[in-house]
């Protein structure tokens, strides 16, 4: 069990406030724009997805997210930070019927966040480097989670969401972007950094993974030289361009085969793939299963690969 090393009672404030809004197991949009609340009674398996830039706030349980081969787990004591979009495989780990999982997830708005950024003063003893990580986890200091809970308590005072969300959400970036581990966050956000590179790449590379692409122009939409992109796109996303291509054609033929019915082939044709045996070779490689299979393991249990 991922244990809290402190007893907050904002925590066990913030705990209370998204169970009693969370009848059930799933995620449920707020009346506050871009806040979702997160309830699973039981543990999940290993989900496939998109991340978006994002920031989770455990409050209950624990979870667990991959990136290529690398792990990140957290629970209360921590809260995750995503900036950029990353294929990711996420589970819950840690819940039960009687201790559900309890998140607060925050969709960010980089531009606002970025802003922020230019005109907070960037503290003396923060640490300066090259590009990072497009996630992190940070420790939940007890003024984060104090900015926290003054969004969400907004939930029981819905007449004053239009007015005081936007200032009880500013304060909880504000603490994004300070503190002893803010540079990780900071870093993210340079208008010049090398991740803000690796992001428009991204974002190319998600509005066209269906088509052939060359390295190349990719990385002339980067902005970089094409020594430079398969550097820091690996740094950012651990992986190269073309896997995260592959990545993104997977998902959305998964996506495609479970919503509306397409036979493999067809979807398979659709995200780009000439070949159904590869598409079939590295659909099974990714999600375990071949597709027919996979989709129906999919929805024979639903909330157990529910993504959290």
């Amino acid at each position: 069990m991922l244990e809290s090393p402190f007893e907050s009672p904002q925590l066990a404030e913030l705990a209370k406030i998204v169970a009693q809004n969370t009848n059930e197991d799933g995620v449920f949009p707020t009346r506050i724009p871009r806040l979702a609340l997160i309830r699973f009674s039981n543990g999940t398996q290993p989900l496939q997805t998109v991340q978006r830039p994002s920031l989770c706030i455990v409050v209950q349980g624990a979870k667990q997210m991959m990136l290529a081969d690398e792990i990140y787990i957290y629970g209360p004591a921590r809260h995750l930070v995503v900036s950029v979009d990353l294929p990711v495989t996420s589970q819950i780990i840690e819940a039960s019927p009687e201790k559900p999982y309890l998140c607060v997830c925050i969709d960010l708005d980089l531009q606002a966040l970025g802003a922020m950024f230019m005109e907070i003063p960037q503290p003396a003893t923060e640490t300066t480097g090259a590009c990072t990580k497009g996630i992190c986890l940070k420790e939940s200091s007890p003024e984060f989670l104090e900015a926290a809970l003054r969004l969400v308590r907004l939930l029981d005072a819905p007449d004053d969401i239009a007015y005081l969300a936007p200032l009880a959400e500013r304060e909880l970036m504000y603490r994004l972007l300070r503190g002893p581990q803010a540079h990780k966050v900071r870093r993210m956000l340079m208008p010049d950094s090398r991740l803000q590179q690796v992001n428009r790449a991204i974002a190319w590379i998600r509005q066209n993974y269906a088509a052939a692409f060359s390295i190349e122009q990719v990385a002339a939409e980067a902005r970089m030289s094409q020594s430079s992109l398969h550097q820091h796109f690996r740094d950012v996303t651990a992986m190269s361009p073309l896997q995260y291509q592959k990545q993104l054609r997977l998902q959305e033929a998964r996506r495609l085969i479970l919503t509306t019915s397409l036979d493999a082939a067809t979807a398979a044709q659709q995200v780009g793939y000439d070949s159904p045996s590869q598409f079939s070779r590295e659909y099974r490689r990714l999600f375990g299963f071949p597709p027919i299979q996979d989709v129906a393991r999919l929805r024979q249990e639903p909330t157990r690969y529910a993504d959290a």
